[in-house]
């Protein structure tokens, strides 16, 4: 029986099938290295250490914000952003706190200027974060004061996703030259 000859003659069919082996190559290196980077710990772990960071910055501006043309939502968001002992005390302190925001009634607003995640267990769900802020308050006269200020939360996970379990001012250190 005579062997076909499978040497392929023509130039550009050769280069069709070439490029055509390494488009094929190339879309399977490229799906398995999409496959492996979706299903990595480091992934999943990056996408849960943002989920807790916009939890946590989110929380830290609602308990920084406060009208008291409107205290009844602004108490609520408190207590929505808060798990365990501080919801506790929110929930508690609700009477007085607005007591104190209807005399003196002021409004605080406050802006993110940056926040970072400096612990996460994933497992046990707990987190910590230091988040920065510009706090306005506003008083009924005079000018808005405003201050800066870092914060350290800690988070936990509830069914509700992660909630502020602490919260508190972050220390700052004073340098002093010697």
């Amino acid at each position: 029986m005579a062997r076909p000859d499978l040497r392929i003659r023509d130039p550009l069919r050769a280069a069709v099938l070439a490029l055509t082996v390494a488009a094929a190559g190339w879309a399977g290196w490229g799906g398995w290295s999409w496959y492996t980077a979706a299903h990595d710990d480091a992934a999943a772990y990056a996408r849960e250490r943002d989920r807790v960071l916009a939890a946590g910055e989110q929380a830290v501006l609602n308990l920084n914000t406060l009208d008291h043309r409107d205290i009844t939502r602004g108490l609520d968001s408190w207590a929505d952003s808060a798990t365990g002992e501080l919801r506790d005390q929110l929930v508690d302190g609700r009477e007085e706190f607005e007591r104190q925001i209807q005399r003196a009634k002021t409004v605080s607003s406050a802006k993110l200027l940056s926040g970072a995640v400096t612990e996460l267990d994933a497992r046990a769900g707990r987190a910590s974060v230091i988040i920065a802020l510009r706090i306005t308050v506003t008083a009924p006269k005079g000018e808005p004061a405003r201050k800066e200020s870092r914060m350290l939360g800690e988070l936990t996970r509830t069914p509700g996703g992660w909630k502020l379990s602490a919260l508190g001012q972050a220390p700052v250190g004073n340098a002093t030259a010697g």
